[in-house]
């Protein structure tokens, strides 16, 4: 074997995963499962149906009835238990088997798992273990300041299942500055990180590139977004946006960006988009300013998506200091995906890393500035050939 074929670097695909995080999941909008009919979810290898009962509360079952295996969710719910379409089975939602209508007696023994669940945000979440364990207080996501008292526009909410990809590529997203240039179109002019015990930070400063902008010459040169995005544990995202979108005019964003695991190689990514209310921005105008939001960053994360499903897992990235910490996050990430007892300090010890983005933007703004410039020899020679044939 020649010196240079063996300086060739392979990639690592690395194993295949066998077990789904620990953590708290977000299956969705809370008040969507509260139509009266029970909900079916495709998640962690299983199907779980969801349903509320006659105050409101919801709960999660394994979707398949114990008798014998009917879909819980294509029943119907009967007063606080979901019954099974299959022998009418009713099933509460501490798992117990209430009643068998048709039997002399319900037997003592019938109980099927009740997942551990919880609402924050206006969104309803699930905890999922494979040890079984119950999560401390400190592990469930905060509330966003002000959500309770109605200060922020109703969420517009968006799904879409990822197939062919394990959820920690979007998770990797969150220490990747470059990606920000090449697959979400802006120029990242501050970038850092910061981990520490369940959660992983990432504080961005950045301008859209106007080789990207649909009218650029309207463009605010003093248009800048400030962004705070925290996983906590490692399936739930709050992303905090400043938006500086003109002189004195700060639109406040909340975007939750959360998945479930469907599979090891599928998972159901979500995000939502809700605006702080203010003066200048009435109710009306802050929703509809979330729905555009919501299809922005729709359509950004389906350009992630065409990455995700089409690349190669890879555990072995070959880096350069640009591109930040990548295996001290993946570290940190690994924790939830191990036994409480196996976790390591250097899984949950805090690291920080700022980004040097200099270098990167001056040969940046090189490139947009050519592309300004093919743009408008285009859109010139467009308007020659339209005025000769006029």
């Amino acid at each position: 074997m020649s010196a240079e074929v063996q300086g060739v670097r392979d990639i690592d695909p690395g194993q295949a995963m066998t077990r789904f995080a620990r953590g708290w999941h977000c299956l969705g909008l809370a008040e969507d499962f509260r139509d009266g009919s029970p909900h079916g979810i495709d998640a962690f290898g299983t199907r779980l149906v969801v349903f509320a009962d006659s105050a409101g509360k919801l709960n999660v079952l394994d979707g398949y009835c114990r008798h014998m295996g009917g879909d819980l969710s294509r029943g119907t719910v009967k007063g606080d238990d979901v019954a099974c379409p299959f022998h009418d089975w009713r099933w509460g939602g501490n798992g117990r088997c209430s009643l068998v209508p048709y039997a002399k007696r319900t037997p003592r023994l019938a109980r099927t798992r009740a997942w551990l669940t919880t609402e924050v945000n206006g969104q309803l979440l699930v905890w999922h273990d494979p040890e079984g364990s119950s999560p401390s207080a400190e592990l469930t996501p905060p509330t966003i300041e002000g959500f309770d008292e109605g200060r922020w526009s109703p969420w517009q909410w968006s799904s879409i299942l990822i197939e062919g990809a394990h959820c920690r590529e979007i998770v990797d997203n969150n220490v990747d500055m470059a990606h920000f240039f090449y697959i979400h179109h802006a120029y990242p002019t501050y970038f850092k990180n910061v981990i520490e015990g369940h959660t992983a930070s990432q504080f961005m400063e950045s301008k859209p590139r106007p080789d990207y902008t649909a009218d650029p010459d309207k463009l605010w040169d003093g248009t800048y977004l400030r962004s705070e995005a925290t996983y906590f544990g490692p399936a739930y995202m709050i992303n905090w946006l400043h938006n500086d979108l003109a002189p004195g005019f700060t639109v406040e964003v909340a975007l939750i960006n959360c998945h479930y695991p469907v599979t090891h190689n599928s998972f159901m990514l979500q995000w939502g988009v809700a605006v702080q209310e203010m003066p200048g921005l009435p109710a009306d105008k802050a929703a509809k300013l979330a729905a555009a939001m919501n299809k922005s960053f729709g359509e950004g994360f389906l350009e992630d998506v065409e990455i995700w499903k089409n690349k190669s897992p890879i555990e072995n990235p070959l880096l350069t200091e640009e591109d930040g910490p990548v295996y001290q996050h993946r570290r940190w990430y690994q924790q939830f995906y191990v036994d409480a007892a196996d976790v390591t300090a250097d899984m949950t010890d805090r690291y920080e890393q700022e980004v040097d983005t200099t270098h990167a933007n001056g040969l940046w703004q090189q490139e947009v500035e050519q592309n300004m410039a093919a743009l408008a020899r285009k859109l010139s020679t467009s308007t020659q050939s339209g005025s000769a044939g006029s």
